[in-house]
């Protein structure tokens, strides 16, 4: 659908659009893994748009055929300024292969769902064939697999340690986490005429040198160190997240062979007017009307009527990427910035008055910080709420409330409902004075009463307080506190909604009798859960680091991690305890753990707490 726009609205990415605008060289090519989405939740859309804001011509290239004579990557010729590269929203890996390593067939960030359109590694694959192409012209790359692959990193599909993406994918410079900051001041200096090489100052950027800062800087073992010694690989890994954790972090330096490795902190802060700067831009929300005869694109249909309203999450659970790549500092837009945007969505021909999410990493999390400033800079602890809500953190929720209530008030609105998931726990813990303080009642209320579609998607993740430690998660206490706290508010007000709480599966730390606790808790409160998620190590994350290790990167304790396929799926087979098939199997293994204790538990239904 491209309700009567002209094909000039989009950014192109035929070299037919680029003759209608009257172009004679493009200044920036963005190379994609991903279908052309013109959205802001879609990061190739809000760089190409930040930096058609700036004045330049920006054209895309979007799942470029890298088997053939690779005519997609140059039919726009050489960029005047340079080529950006970017797997997509999620790691290429990540996307191509479950958690058992298995080949997906599909992807939803391609027209009909169709798999295919990437290659693995696609970071790399696109940057070294630019490379191969216009060896002079400046590749930089950037994206969630740049982003989480720039330091010595650990590849679950291949199960090595990798060197830095930098390395392999032959790219001059490296962006991480969110980046429009950093790529407008690197098409600045390129465009005044500075050597891609001589761009070292700029704040989230990593880059390959042969010297070592005279300033201050954290140094990691190198790269081959790593490989030698598991040690040092969680070792590094505690420096990065501690560094990541700071408002003012440090230059990072690994060495890489005969190389240096130089990442560069993060900005401190970016703005709200700067944020909504980003958002503010004249995205058609659209697919690229090329895609309209090859079918929806499911990424999109999910997110077509949300909002983003912040970025960043200070909850710094260990299977999570957002501290080291969004950092832990909440980055919130402006009011004014979401109503507008709201607006702009309720004149789409498509919408029916139902704000789908309004939402972000966490969904209760806008505005939020620390009390005192001075104490927040001082500080590097990776989550701001565990073990337990700091003391310093200003949860208020009323300018959540303040939020919704405004957006109900457009008259095209009928429903906004919040899709993102919630920090329950800090709806739980707080005492009587702070609740009150903080809104927390009659946001609970608000939140539960109005903003639900039907389900709200929790997170408890796990029932053991041994693996929720691990985890970064709160006690599996606090859920069963929300889920009677959801369950009356739903009596008391005539709703039949559902709690949906997400669990994952061999997580390290995790052993088969606290699977099977959890299905007992599980079973207990009333839940059969259809869909479930085994733990994938992915590139930068603690859990990921102890998979590899079978290390605490803190402690240099041991960690227990099922790794085999069989253990994995042993691990996973126990939340599907009410299938007929599973019961023998479940039977032999609880006798073969030693834990007949159970067996009652799971199918003497007398045995279950009231719910």
């Amino acid at each position: 659908m491209n309700y009567e726009r002209k094909i000039t609205d989009w950014l192109p990415i035929t070299a037919d659009e680029v003759k209608r605008r009257g172009w004679n060289v493009v200044d920036i090519i963005i190379v994609s893994g991903d279908a052309y989405i013109d959205h802001p939740s879609f990061g190739t859309a809000v760089i190409a748009r930040v930096l058609e804001h700036q004045g330049y011509k920006v054209a895309i290239i979007p799942q470029p055929n890298w088997r053939d004579d690779l005519r997609d990557f140059k039919k726009f010729g050489k960029p005047r300024l340079f080529f950006g590269v970017t797997s997509g929203c999620m790691d290429s890996m990540v996307n191509h292969y479950t958690a058992n390593k298995r080949l997906r067939s599909n992807d939803a960030y391609t027209p009909a769902n169709e798999a295919g359109f990437r290659p693995d590694y696609a970071t790399i694959i696109y940057s070294d064939i630019l490379k191969n192409i216009y060896p002079e012209t400046p590749v930089v790359i950037g994206g969630i697999e740049a982003s989480m692959r720039r330091f010595t990193h650990y590849d679950y599909w291949s199960d090595s340690l990798k060197p830095s993406i930098l390395i392999d994918s032959k790219a001059d410079l490296l962006v991480y986490g969110n980046g429009e900051k950093s790529i407008i001041e690197i098409a600045q200096a390129i465009n005044n005429g500075e050597e891609i090489k001589s761009i070292k100052h700029v704040c989230q950027t990593a880059y390959l040198t042969d010297i070592l800062p005279d300033s201050d800087y954290v140094s990691l073992d190198s790269h081959e160190q790593c490989i030698k010694d598991k040690k040092s690989y969680a070792s590094n890994f505690a420096k990065i997240e501690t560094e990541a954790s700071k408002i003012n972090s440090r230059v990072i330096i690994q060495e890489n062979g005969n190389q240096f490795l130089h990442v560069n902190p993060m900005y401190s802060t970016v703005s709200t007017p700067e944020l909504d700067s980003f958002y503010d831009l004249p995205y058609t929300r659209l697919p690229h009307p090329k895609y309209n005869k090859r079918g929806v694109v499911p990424a999109y249909e999910m997110i077509r009527h949300s909002i983003n309203i912040h970025r960043g999450c200070f909850g710094g659970c260990s299977f999570c990427t957002i501290t080291v790549h969004q950092g832990k500092q909440i980055q919130s837009r402006s009011e004014e910035s979401i109503l507008n945007e709201l607006k702009v969505v309720t004149e789409m021909p498509d919408f029916k008055g139902v704000i789908t999410d309004l939402g972000g990493p966490s969904a209760n999390m806008y505005k939020m910080k620390g009390e005192d400033t001075e104490q927040c800079k001082k500080c590097s602890r990776p989550s701001c709420i565990f073990p337990a809500i700091c003391r310093n953190l200003n949860y208020n929720h009323k300018p959540l409330l303040d939020l919704y209530k405004k957006a109900l008030q457009n008259k095209n609105i009928k429903h906004v409902f919040i899709g993102s998931g919630v920090r329950y726990d800090m709806l739980i813990q707080a005492d009587t004075l702070t609740r009150k303080k903080y809104f927390i009642e009659e946001y609970t209320q608000q939140l539960i009463t109005k903003h639900v579609s039907g389900r709200l998607k929790v997170a408890p993740e796990h029932s053991s307080d041994e693996v929720l430690k691990i985890m970064r998660k709160p006690s599996f206490q606090l859920f069963e506190q929300f889920r009677k706290e959801f369950q009356k508010l739903c009596s008391n007000n005539g709703l039949k909604y559902q709690l949906i709480p997400y669990f994952i599966s061999s997580h390290p730390g995790c052993k088969l009798e606290d699977m099977a606790q959890l299905a007992i808790d599980t079973k207990d409160s009333g839940f059969q859960l259809e869909q479930v998620q085994d733990f994938t190590p992915t590139p930068m994350t603690l859990a990921t680091v102890m998979y590899y290790t079978g290390l605490n990167p803190y402690t240099m304790k041991p960690v227990f991690t099922a790794k085999n396929k069989e253990e994995k799926l042993e691990q996973n087979r126990f939340f599907f305890w009410y299938k007929p098939e599973n019961k023998d199997w479940i039977i032999k293994t609880l006798n073969k753990i030693n834990r007949k204790d159970l067996l009652t538990r799971f199918y003497n239904p007398k045995s279950a707490r009231n719910l």
